[in-house]
């Protein structure tokens, strides 16, 4: 091999990380970034404060990640939270636990992050080009020998494939790093948008209430249409990846208490997110139906009881002046109207069946799901590089010496919070690193 020198492919959170460590253990290191500046995903990440980590157990920490988490463990014990919060100290980012157990910058600002990056590959000597875009690895006979680029090839030894995604490809997350792969032999699991926006059937409904956020609700997601929800059946505790209450019985998919938003196509916001990738795939098998419950805190029972007694205290008043007091204010119309109920009849002059269709709508307002908004809107590329082919103590391919991959590129992805940024990190170090060993070894 002529050219001894380790060439990382995407300056992401990972790339930057697997350019920096392969520099400071020893490598000639060329980095190339088809966008004009590095980082531009880490920039909008965790809404431009950068969601560095979490602060939970490493065993719930890989949770996060589903079934394929067991992959990261090896990566994990190698280079981990702290780790990377010693490396950002070192850099002059200080950092901060949020009550939740997210950290961040303490300054809040990613520009920070990636700046310590930056200075980090300076400090090692790293040589970064940017607006050189790669379209395929160069191999022969199972052996890396360059980067093929717009601009012509780059011979190396060693290459690692840090390309991200293919959500919000503004940042240059357009999916090249999968093509790259699957040319030279790489299986690609099925690309899904993670993390995203979810769009509905009933679109009238859902821009009626657009833009009202729901702080403290349940959202329950059905392996079958709304029509044939059975709200019975709703889980009494989260069930999902990473809540550690085990798997949902059927047809419940995933169920999840806290914060979501409306929007004019269907629903959004925290737990509707988190939720989206399960839902995703079970729309590969059938319809799939989501059930809001609007007061959690209380049993169909109770809120039949608290309606009676109210509707008992204050006869007289209306029916929209009774309700104001269970939704946020600029739900109140359209809710008024899907119960069919006029927002002046005084209260006691409902009707037990009125009585016990408003307890069913409060108790589980329904939408059937029509999909997810497109990939390119997702947080969070599902999907991607077959982890079967990779070394998970190394980063290495199992079928191209010299080739290393690292990131979102992989078929790992996590929840919000923190999780796929240090799973960005972690590979990267090792990527780097093992890369570094094996040019030297040549």
């Amino acid at each position: 091999m002529t050219d001894r020198r380790v060439i990382v492919i995407g300056a992401g959170a990972s790339g930057m990380m697997a350019a920096g460590r392969a520099a400071e253990s020893g490598a000639k290191v060329l980095l190339l970034e088809k966008m004009k500046r590095p980082g531009k995903k880490l920039l909008i990440s965790g809404q431009t404060r950068c969601n560095l980590t979490n602060g939970r157990e490493l065993n719930d920490f890989i949770s996060m990640y589903g079934p394929n988490g067991r992959f990261l463990r090896n990566v994990f014990h190698r280079y981990f939270r702290n780790g990377l919060l010693a490396f950002m100290r070192h850099c002059g980012v200080e950092t901060k636990t949020e009550p939740d157990g997210r950290i961040f910058p303490a300054s809040d600002d990613a520009r920070d992050v990636v700046k310590a990056f930056q200075r980090y590959m300076a400090d090692h000597g790293v040589q970064m080009r940017t607006g050189v875009r790669a379209t395929a690895i160069q191999v022969d006979g199972k052996r890396v020998t360059g980067v093929q680029t717009e601009q012509g090839i780059y011979p190396a030894a060693a290459v690692i494939l840090a390309t991200g995604g293919s959500s919000y490809p503004g940042t240059g997350s357009t999916g090249d790093g999968y093509r790259m792969a699957e040319a030279i032999g790489h299986t690609i699991v099925k690309l899904r948008p993670a993390l995203v926006p979810l769009v509905a059937q009933e679109i009238q409904l859902a821009k009626s209430v657009q833009g009202i956020g729901l702080g403290s609700v349940r959202l329950t997601a059905y392996q079958c249409s709304a029509d044939d929800i059975d709200p019975s059946l709703t889980p009494g505790g989260d069930i999902g990846r990473g809540t550690g209450h085990g798997k949902a019985r059927w047809p419940v998919i995933e169920s999840r208490s806290g914060t979501m938003i409306f929007t004019h196509f269907g629903i959004g916001g925290p737990i509707t997110l988190q939720m989206s990738l399960a839902i995703v795939d079970a729309l590969e098998k059938g319809p799939v139906s989501v059930s809001i419950d609007l007061q959690p805190d209380l049993s169909e029972k109770q809120l039949h009881q608290r309606l009676q007694q109210d509707f008992e205290l204050h006869g007289k008043r209306s029916f929209k002046r009774i309700i104001s007091g269970l939704l946020p204010r600029k739900m109140i119309e359209p809710f008024i109207e899907i119960t069919g109920i006029p927002s002046d009849k005084p209260v006691n002059q409902i009707n037990a069946e009125e009585r016990k269709r408003l307890v069913s709508l409060l108790k589980s307002l329904r939408f059937n799901i029509k999909g997810p908004l497109p990939l390119a809107s997702a947080m969070v590329t599902a999907g991607g590089v077959s982890l079967k082919e990779i070394d998970p103590r190394t980063m290495a391919s199992r079928l191209v010496s010299g080739l290393y991959l690292c990131g979102e590129v992989l078929d790992l992805d996590a929840d919000t919070g923190g999780y796929n940024l240090q799973a960005a990190f972690s590979t990267g170090y090792v990527a780097g690193e093992e890369a570094a060993a094996f040019v030297a070894a040549i």
